[in-house]
């Protein structure tokens, strides 16, 4: 398929916003390795895999709902109540067998909440997920105050800290990757990622398909919620630190990293892999300035920086190669 017609379908691939934004990930971190002291150290690249993984997990099932035009902001603490809920647990002497799969439960829980009130009650998911927000994290000092819970088992949190046979890549970033290539095929290769994308272009257009755009929407935010309270477990058990305000404020990174690579916050276009690279780029971005001690308020400004030009640039292009094609019909 061409764009028009005058173009290869590989070209345009080339051309594309998440394309340009994996050849600009390889660069920064070529120009870090080059540049930053001690960035390139095995060390680092294991912490710098570790820093990511929370976002990269969320940002798997926040691009599904960014696709089909709804926004999930209670994500981080969503992390925040369940790493909460977890210490709890373990305060109360439950095995860490059981706590995990509960707080698992609690974490899709916690995102059917949000999808009834999106899909059933018809509420904007903008709104509804601020008040999560805001609800999950209350809750979270409910169940846990300003206290922190650790001491829990060694043989949970090492393997969450350690690394593939000793080497610099985290075992942690073993469930990533399959998550990854499940969420991909799921979206890019399958009849429910035709409808994700469907609804998202389109929602009455969609329905009109024979597309059940309720339920699938409802179900995106139960895996939200779900993926979420995974990452409060793998939280609490990389820092052995269960506590309250675990992944304060990382929604915004996550949906920074999702728009980053390339997915429309209007719905109906995104890929996978650019969002996974967007993941990258913001990791990296932030992991070279924390070595050269930039503090953790610029880093928010970094990543603000990059939430906004993430919406304002695909909108300039297009409107720019709008007005190309104006102008070369008249």
């Amino acid at each position: 398929m061409s764009d028009k017609g005058t173009r290869p379908a590989w070209l345009s691939r080339l051309a594309s916003w998440d394309a340009a934004v994996i050849v600009i990930t390889v660069l920064v971190l070529v120009i870090a390795s080059g540049a930053v002291e001690n960035f390139g150290s095995s060390r680092n690249f294991t912490f710098l895999l570790l820093d990511l993984l929370p976002i990269a997990l969320i940002a798997l099932p926040m691009t599904f709902v960014i696709v089909t035009g709804e926004i999930d902001l209670s994500v981080a603490s969503t992390l925040g109540l369940t790493s909460a809920v977890m210490g709890d647990l373990w305060n109360r002497g439950l095995p860490i067998e059981t706590i995990i799969p509960l707080c698992l439960v609690l974490g899709a829980v916690l995102g059917a909440l949000n999808g009834f009130f999106v899909t059933v009650l018809k509420l904007p998911s903008l709104a509804v997920t601020i008040g999560t927000l805001a609800l999950y994290r209350g809750l979270a000092f409910v169940v846990l105050g300003d206290s922190a819970v650790a001491d829990f088992p060694r043989d949970y949190t090492s393997w969450v800290t350690g690394t593939i046979g000793g080497g610099a890549i985290p075992n942690v970033l073993i469930p990533l990757v399959v998550l990854a290539l499940v969420f991909g095929l799921v979206l890019h290769a399958t009849p429910i990622g035709r409808s994700v994308f469907a609804a998202g272009a389109s929602e009455q257009a969609a329905r009109f398909a024979g597309i059940r755009v309720a339920p699938l929407k409802f179900w995106l935010y139960v895996v939200s919620g779900l993926v979420a309270g995974l990452a409060g477990v793998l939280w609490t058990l990389r820092y052995s630190s269960a506590r309250a305000d675990n992944g304060l404020g990382m929604e915004l990174a996550v949906v920074a990293a999702v728009l980053l690579g390339g997915v429309s916050i209007f719905g109906g276009k995104g890929t996978l892999p650019g969002v996974l690279a967007g993941v990258v780029l913001l990791a990296t971005l932030q992991n070279a300035l924390r070595l050269q001690d930039v503090s953790n308020e610029a880093l928010n400004v970094v990543t603000g920086v990059l939430l906004i030009i993430s919406v304002l640039l695909p909108n300039i292009v297009i409107r720019f190669r709008a007005a190309l094609r104006r102008r070369a019909t008249t």
